[in-house]
């Protein structure tokens, strides 16, 4: 029977082949963040789901990539239909499952839209080529073709978009997929596009989900054999150690990975403009972002203003459940609370000031609380805790500089480079850009910015390969060489 696209279907069996699957391995709770109350129960997939997973996707693979361009436009294309048609539930699974508030649920929905919607035009556009040769009498046909069976595994933190970046295109160049989805977002990062490939009438085989703990399920899928390429989005240390997984069968890997992102702050800056944007780049969706402001990095001159006013509008912002209409909603366990605060306690004993922030805010009917309040950290140095590492929380470690150079050496002291923001004149604000050592650079904005036709992807320890538009039709396709020989070849013995 069809999966409702719901939080409260019933959401305890594996989707492998077309069908909702029982499991032999245990259940696992998911728990809404902001009430801690269990909102869904799911399956800890075996091994033998694991490979029944990956027989599908292996064994639908070949006729899907067989399958005219126009059918898997329309594939892709029935998949946003579908997620349009039950966007109301899955605003309400984002807030449940992965305490997203209304503005960030909205946006996941929205930028996994736009994948979809970009992705669709892939079939139409990936082509190979037809080159001359050297030797007379030959010519050469290059040719692009699915790489095969892609492992997905998505984050907690947006898993609805950035799962969905990888399987719309998988899907749309006539790739098989296998999702595995974060412990703590199950449904809304794994069974809910089993739910979608239903309604979309997606064949059976190309879109396959087990949910499972990582060091159960998540270790299985990225060292998988059939896996041909995995789509990795998490931390810095899980990532290499998926990585070494999926390269012990040489698979092709897409890794987004940590940040440490700074927003520059230059003396001609428009303030106005730096703090609106610090405001949002720091505290949206609780600072879990991987792309989100981790340092504030201010000239002198203008230090003390951007300290006060932007503790000011950080002690403004609501904070609670992502149920009430808040900006500030809930962390997504207590180990990320619990190191945040930690990273927050530690700079203040190495001599910073908390401005404001720097605890928990109680919620009614909760007794222990999640929500972190939004958090303003002055006089810091680029070693203090909360700035040498990625806090992932509603955090924002202010930190001095004096001269263009100094930013710079401040910005890039760091192992990551995924994104950043400068704010200035555009003379000093692009020299500043062109020599920050990070994926992606934002002028007089903030560093949460995502396009599905603009390329993304890191430097240094945030990452390898890249996703959207040519970027993720270039990983998750591959390139086969054809040579005719049209006159008989001399060859000299």
């Amino acid at each position: 029977m069809a999966q409702r696209p719901a939080l409260d279907a019933d959401w305890n069996e594996l989707y492998i082949d077309g069908e909702w699957v029982d499991s032999a391995g245990e259940d696992i709770a998911a728990e809404d963040p902001s009430t801690r109350e269990q909102v869904a129960t799911v399956p800890n997939a075996t091994d033998a789901d694991v490979d029944a997973a990956y027989e599908a996707a292996a064994a639908a693979q070949e006729e899907w990539a067989d399958t005219p361009p126009a059918r898997r436009v329309q594939a892709v294309n029935d998949l946003a239909d579908a997620l349009d048609a039950h966007e109301d539930e899955v605003l309400d699974i984002l807030a449940s499952e992965a305490g997203g508030t209304d503005a960030i649920a909205g946006t996941s929905v929205h930028l996994a839209h736009d994948q979809l919607r970009e992705a669709a035009t892939y079939p139409n556009r990936v082509k190979g080529e037809h080159r001359q040769s050297n030797i007379p009498g030959k010519e050469h046909i290059v040719k692009r073709q699915p790489k095969g069976v892609v492992t997905v595994i998505s984050p907690w933190n947006f898993p609805l978009n950035l799962s969905m970046r990888a399987i719309a295109p998988a899907v749309a160049l006539g790739n098989t997929v296998v999702v595995k989805p974060a412990t703590n977002t199950p449904v809304v990062g794994g069974l809910l596009f089993g739910a979608l490939a239903e309604a979309a009438g997606i064949p059976d085989g190309v879109i396959n989900v087990v949910t499972g703990r990582g060091s159960d399920v998540g270790d299985a899928v990225a060292s998988h054999p059939e896996s041909d390429a995995v789509a990795f989005t998490g931390s810095t240390p899980v990532g290499k150690h998926v990585a070494s997984l999926a390269a012990e069968n040489l698979a092709i890997q897409a890794m987004e990975l940590g940040g440490n992102n700074a927003h520059v702050v230059t003396e001609s800056a428009d303030l106005d403009a730096a703090i609106d944007s610090a405001v949002f780049g720091s505290f949206v969706h609780q600072g879990q972002v991987c792309i989100s402001i981790n340092r504030h990095i201010v000239h002198e001159s203008v230090y003390d203003e951007y300290v006060e006013r932007l503790t000011e509008r950080a002690a403004s912002l609501p904070a609670g459940s992502a149920h009430d209409d808040t900006v500030v909603g809930p962390i997504i366990d207590e180990s990320q609370r619990d190191e945040m605060l930690g990273y927050v306690e530690e700079t203040v004993d190495a001599g910073a000031t908390l401005e404001t922030g720097g605890s928990t805010v109680g919620l009614d009917g909760v007794d222990d609380s999640l929500v972190v309040e939004p958090t303003v950290l002055s006089d810091v140095t680029n070693d203090m805790a909360a700035a040498c590492n990625e806090h992932f929380g509603p955090i924002a470690p202010v930190i001095p500089f004096e001269t263009v150079d100094e930013a710079v050496d401040l910005a890039n002291a760091t192992d990551y480079g995924l994104s950043g923001s400068v704010h200035g004149d555009l003379d000093t604000a692009l020299d500043i850009a062109d020599r920050m050592d990070t994926g992606h650079v934002h002028v007089n904005d903030q560093p949460i910015n995502d396009e599905a036709h603009v390329p993304f992807s890191g430097t240094n320890a945030s990452g390898m390969g890249g996703y959207n538009s040519e970027t993720i039709m270039n990983e998750l396709t591959e390139t086969k060489w054809i040579s005719l020989q049209r006159e008989e070849r001399e060859y000299p013995f």
